[in-house]
């Protein structure tokens, strides 16, 4: 209560400011009015042309922007903006979350600081919280920017990127929180700066910011793709082991867990493969495969550590003994022993890219949101986005008759009172919103009006525009309507039906679109809008007669934000309204404060069962839970945030360099850097101990030749007096300097005249980067998942997830050092006018040597993955999947990488983020459009996220979806035409 008095303190000061602004507004309103349409066209390019000189800022020109835009709305949508209106609109532009009351118009807010701040030219995004509101408020709040001379776009499910590309250009872009967080992902795994569809974050205004912000980011959005383990190999590894002896062939250590194979044992191996030495470089990863297929020999018992049911290999816990259902031992171990059990092996997938909700949105540089319900959250937003809630006023008073909770003590009877007090409200004619907690309870009590004989319509969450239209109709007399959650709905409930949305509709039976014929549209728009009005004038009078619309709850949410937001839809703009809850003691929330008690009481004093009682106690326990349960939900997002704080600090310097690398940066000076930095790591390696004499410098300069062409000798061990690791480093370092001009001066010029090396240091060292930031993840994700039991030995589990994913990190870091030194020195360089077959002209192929027998790689379009890392550790690693062939570069570069180039994935990628309509966990969907659900959540939309392909070869879009030919206009409208198909068929 302290920190909301806090938090509210300087509230009437805000107010009072955003006041003086819309009467600001108010007094050059006339100025616009009397203005033609070309002439208040004309302001926007007056208004560019001011910011661009730097004469005014944009909160200088706000009065006149936004008495520009309540003209062009009150022109094209015969609506004029409240003065509370103007209120919330200042409110968002200066970077607050603007609490309006349901019916007050947000939508229409939004075309306010949307239009101002896109002035900048920087863009301007307003997100959505399901693809049909982005579409629908392109369509219809679009008209007005389109009016005043600014480009709208819109982002949908599995658009093209150079679509998608274009519609970020607009100067106002809209779109839904998931499709603009995996843009940012896949901007950050492209693989040069043509992929790239983003173009910044500017501003950007949340609709519904209390779903998306807070109630969403418990869920990180995540891309991830199937590890790239061929699973032959394990299956040929799963016949050898039972050849090789033990303690003859390979030695185990139980205690250790690990296992070592002898001289025998690599002959054996080696002739098994058909292979002359298991330890050349291109059959490192091969050591991997065989060290797991000792381990899930000798270490991993069936029936003790794992079993098999159904063919899957199922982990046990060995302290508990419990099955593990849904964990896989990580580093290929599990699919070894899926091979040695002959069983399915299945790929893993592996994360990409991720990032939480949060840290998504506090890229922007100025963030604001609007809503109905954002008080009761006001600490959260304020401690995680620096984002202040100001309540605007009602343009009239709220005048709903919120009744008291009424409590059964079973949900029987509780039901029974709900279908007793719905009939009698829709035999008099009021419509009737009844808000349950989830869909099992829509469909128990929709089953109960239907026995009843109550007509009824019930909002199931999976087709938007169909919910749309129920809400649209909720208002008219006698209307009954069941709902799971009313956040997001984006439709007003009316009093005897929505006028606007029958306008629409009219004109959409009529063949006019705002976006495809606006002029005919716009033209048709008054009368149509006029003629709706009229249409519902009569029955609205006699619903506001029955008494409003009547808000029923079935039972209390976890959250007070989602009973407000229920109850809210009643009493919009003055409008007569009621509202009332039911609950039982068998309902959830009623169990968190202890509901036996107030059973027994019932019971004491025999109170039948379909008897309620009406108690402010009850209320305020009722509410007391509420708060706790937030407390506890606002502490995992919390800590969500924390552990995805440490990721982000990291994930920030990465994409920074890969972005460098994209915009063509001049990487010679770096990579000097690295070959020194990696130069100095062997050296001081190998003379850290001991005296001169007994340093290993064969070993040292063995390494080193595994690095670059040495050219210096190894000091003899006679010749090491006076000899210090500094003298060493420097002789050394020197040297791999001259080698690497020597590198650049065999490797030439290109047609440009900048020297091959260049290009060849962009393509290596974003290989490099992308590669180890995917094993980064990998392992992290690991590391998060046991860090918990760091608590059992009184240690912070955060604390230590920071120190070992800092010292992973440096780790990484010296790692894309060594390797990127390691391919530029080593990789095979043919010269444009030298091409082979494998080369197409004018390229330039770098290709590492291929093994013996292994069939020529296809010339590669982009890196994306590097050669398996000589050493033990990164070969059994896994190597990333390739982004999917969408997002390829449209054209050859001029520089390609044997090894480095793409590789198709054998399972499409993975794109996980919260379920949308309140569900009750993420939900993982394919790029193929398929679509699975993970921890219970509802569906997604009816397409994948875009980046992946269609739903199969020759798969028809949507007819409202966007033409595949990249038009911008609907499939319908575009190759989806029946005439147009019926003329390309004759």
């Amino acid at each position: 209560m302290v920190l909301d008095k806090i938090l509210r303190a300087g509230e009437g000061r805000i107010l009072r400011k955003l006041k003086a602004i819309a009467e600001q507004v108010n007094l050059i309103e006339d100025d616009f009015t009397g203005l033609s349409d070309g002439e208040l066209r004309g302001m926007t390019d007056e208004f560019r042309q001011r910011v661009a000189e730097g004469k005014e800022s944009l909160d200088d020109l706000l009065p006149e922007a936004f008495a520009a835009v309540r003209e062009a709305a009150r022109r094209t949508l015969g609506q004029r903006h409240f003065d509370v209106q103007i209120m919330g609109g200042a409110a968002l532009h200066l970077g607050n979350i603007a609490e309006m009351k349901t019916g007050e118009g947000k939508t229409l807010v939004s075309t306010l600081p949307a239009y101002l701040n896109a002035l900048a030219g920087k863009g301007v995004h307003i997100v959505t919280v399901n693809d049909y509101l982005a579409q629908r408020d392109a369509e219809n709040m679009g008209r007005v920017h389109r009016f005043l001379g600014l480009t709208v776009g819109v982002i949908h499910p599995q658009m093209p990127p150079p679509v998608r590309r274009a519609q970020y250009a607009c100067d106002i872009t809209y779109g839904t929180n998931n499709e603009f967080g995996f843009d940012y992902l896949r901007d950050n795994m492209a693989w040069s700066a043509d992929e790239l569809v983003q173009r910044g974050h500017n501003f950007a205004v949340v609709d519904e910011v209390d779903s998306i912000l807070i109630d969403e980011a418990r869920t990180p959005l995540i891309i991830s793709g199937p590890a790239d383990h061929p699973t032959r190999w394990y299956t040929e590894f799963a016949r050898i082991a039972p050849l090789l002896e033990r303690d003859v062939d390979y030695e185990v250590e139980e205690g250790k867990r690990t296992v070592a194979i002898t001289e025998s044992g690599v002959e054996k191996v080696e002739d098994q493969l058909g292979i002359e030495n298991l330890y050349e470089s291109v059959n490192t990863p091969l050591v991997g495969y065989l060290n797991n297929s000792l381990k899930a020999k000798e270490l991993y018992k069936r029936d003790k550590d794992y079993i098999v049911t159904d063919g899957e290999v199922l982990i046990v816990d060995e302290f508990t003994g419990r099955v593990l259902h849904g964990r896989r031992y990580s580093e290929g171990m599990h699919q070894a022993i899926e091979a040695k059990e002959k069983v399915e092996i299945k790929q893993e997938n592996q994360t990409l890219a991720t990032i939480t909700l949060q840290n998504y949105f506090r890229l922007y540089d100025k963030l604001s949101g609007m809503t109905g319900t954002a008080m009761t959250e006001a600490a959260e937003f304020h401690q995680i986005y620096s984002l202040g809630v100001v309540p605007i006023p009602t343009n009239k008073p709220m005048i709903r008759n919120d009744q008291p909770d009424v409590v059964y003590k079973t949900e029987i009877a509780k039901f029974d009172a709900v279908v007793e007090d719905i009939a009698e409200r829709h035999e008099k004619g009021q419509p009737v919103l009844v808000g349950t907690t989830s869909v099992e309870k829509s469909e128990y009590l929709s089953k109960q009006l239907t026995k009843r004989g109550v007509p009824h319509e019930v909002l199931n969450a999976k087709h938007h525009e169909r919910e749309a239209t129920i809400i649209a109709e909720a208002g008219r007399k006698g209307a009954v309507t069941v709902a799971t959650n009313m956040a997001g709905r984006g439709t007003d409930i009316m009093l005897g039906g929505n006028p606007e949305f029958i306008a629409q509709a009219e004109l959409r039976q009529r063949g006019l679109s705002p976006i495809e014929t606006p002029e005919d549209y716009e033209a048709a728009w008054q009368e149509a809008l006029e003629k709706a009005r009229q249409s519902v004038k009569t029955e609205h009078e006699e619903v506001v007669e029955a008494g409003g619309l009547y808000v029923l709850g079935t039972e209390r949410h976890e959250s007070r934000r989602i009973d407000n937001q229920l109850r809210g839809r009643a009493g919009r703009q003055g409008d007569h309204g009621e509202s009332r809850f039911y609950l039982s003691l068998g309902d959830d929330l009623m169990r968190l404060f202890n509901a036996a008690a107030v059973e027994g009481i019932m019971d004491r004093l025999n109170i039948p069962e379909d008897v309620p009682i009406e108690s402010k106690i009850v209320t305020r326990a009722i509410r007391s839970a509420q708060t706790q349960v937030e407390g506890q939900n606002f502490e995992i997002r919390k800590n969500v945030l924390k552990y995805d704080e440490v990721m982000n600090k990291q994930r920030t310097v990465i994409y920074e360099e890969r972005r460098k690398v994209l915009d063509g940066a001049d990487l010679h000076e770096q990579v000097r850097h690295f070959v020194d930095d990696t130069v100095e790591g062997y050296v001081r390696g190998a003379t850290a101990d001991g005296y001169p004499e007994e340093w290993d410098l064969d070993t040292l300069w063995t390494a080193l030749g595994q690095l670059y062409p040495v050219g210096v000798e190894a000091p003899d061990t006679d010749d090491r007096d006076g000899l210090t690791p500094d003298h060493l480093l420097e002789d050394v370092q020197a040297d791999a300097q001259e080698a690497y001009d020597r590198r650049e001066l065999d490797l030439g010029e290109g047609a440009d005249d900048e020297p091959i090396m260049r290009e060849l240091e962009r393509r290596v060292v974003l290989a490099v980067l992308d590669r180890k930031w995917r094993e980064h993840l990998y392992e992290m994700d690991y590391l998060q998942e046991g860090i918990g039991l760091r608590a059992m030995g009184q240690r912070d589990p955060l604390v230590e997830y920071q120190r070992e994913g800092f010292d992973m990190f440096q780790t990484m870091m010296e790692g894309i050092k060594e390797e990127s030194v390691r391919l530029l020195f080593n990789v095979e360089v043919q010269i444009a006018g030298q091409e082979t077959e494998a080369a197409p002209a004018e390229s330039v192929a770098v290709a590492p040597a291929a093994p013996a027998g292994a069939a020529a790689l296809p010339a590669a379009v982009a890196p994306v993955a590097l050669p398996d890392a000589e050493d033990d550790r990164a070969a059994a690693r896994r190597t990333p999947p390739e982004v999917p062939a969408a997002l390829a570069p449209p054209a050859a570069p001029p520089v390609f990488v044997k090894g480095l180039e793409p590789r198709r994935p054998t399972g499409g990628l993975r794109y996980t983020a919260p379920s949308v309509d309140g569900g009750a966990g993420p939900v993982t969907i394919l790029d193929s459009g398929a679509e699975s659900s993970v921890g219970g959540g509802a569906a997604q939309a009816a397409h994948g996220p875009a980046g992946g392909s269609a739903a199969g070869a020759g798969a028809r879009p949507a007819r409202n979806a966007p033409c595949p030919c990249g038009s911008g206009r609907k499939y319908k409208r575009c190759h989806g035409d029946p005439a147009r198909r019926n003329a390309e068929v004759e």
